[in-house]
């Protein structure tokens, strides 16, 4: 199905618009959402150069499913998924509204794909940790795609590039993970310590940063064939993957660029990536 065809099977619910950026977040801790430091400040500001969007379409790290799914509920519940961090972040509600409409729509555009309609999930701390500090009025619809744990790297980047037609109808599509996440190694006692990484994490943004502004991305999406330093990165794919649904909706001409772009507690990056 060529990207006209897909244009016309939208409905009227969203109107035509310029051409949408795309968004990779690394959302980092869950305390980034009430917590004030250098990456929400790197949000707030990414926040001003944003056209307004009709909703937002996010591929959380943190909704990992057998099959693909897309909530599809009016108001999807805020979603506390973790433990032993302080009351005053599980108080957090973020009350943005879903849109059954726009559920249906991205049903319809990955097509021959099974999607499931989903009236259970709600935001998870991938999703609302991160747009809060993009839209923090919630006036913004939020629906959340899953990611399917049963397919590889190039199957998630083909699907993305289903969704690019979203991207004139006013939709903001945002992956949300960490490129680099290898909660094992975590440095606690230096996880304040500014771009602290240990030598492979350093070498693994080297690598993966040239790869991403020199627009190479087969490297990337083939991540399980590349070296020791990457494999050290990416232990599990659950949280790199979100960016290669980013980097399946480039379009050519389009320029990427990056923010947020350090290490964290050795093991971590909270490097971002903006398309348009």
């Amino acid at each position: 199905m060529d990207t006209l065809n897909d244009l016309h099977k939208i409905s009227g619910s969203f109107s035509n618009t310029e051409k949408m950026p795309v968004l990779f977040l690394g959302h980092g801790s869950p305390m980034n959402a009430i917590e004030e430091n250098q990456f929400v400040t790197g949000f707030r500001n990414l926040a001003k150069s944003l056209p307004q969007p009709n909703a937002i379409l996010c591929i959380s790290a943190h909704w990992y499913t057998n099959g693909t799914k897309v909530t599809a509920m009016e108001m999807p519940r805020t979603i506390h998924d973790f433990g032993g961090f302080p009351q005053a972040l599980f108080d957090v509600q973020y009350p943005a509204k879903g849109s059954p409409e726009l559920a249906v729509e991205t049903k319809q555009l990955l097509t021959p794909i099974a999607v499931e309609l989903d009236e259970h999930w709600g935001l998870d701390h991938g999703a609302w940790s991160v747009i809060k500090h993009l839209y923090p009025y919630a006036n913004v619809p939020v629906i959340q795609l899953s990611i399917d744990y049963t397919k590889p790297a190039q199957y998630h980047f083909d699907l993305a590039q289903k969704l690019s037609a979203l991207r004139t109808k006013g939709i903001l599509i945002v992956g949300s993970g960490n490129i680099i996440h290898n909660l094992r190694l975590v440095d606690f006692p230096n996880l304040d310590k500014d771009n602290y990484g240990y030598d492979w994490a350093i070498e693994a943004r080297e690598i993966i940063n040239a790869h991403l502004l020199d627009g190479n991305f087969k490297p990337l999406i083939d991540f399980e064939k590349q070296s020791q330093a990457l494999q050290l990165a990416i232990p599990t794919p659950e949280h790199y993957l979100p960016l290669i649904y980013t980097l399946g909706l480039k379009g050519k001409q389009e320029e990427l660029s990056l923010f947020n772009d350090k290490l964290l507690g050795g093991s971590l990056s909270m490097t971002s990536v903006k398309i348009m």
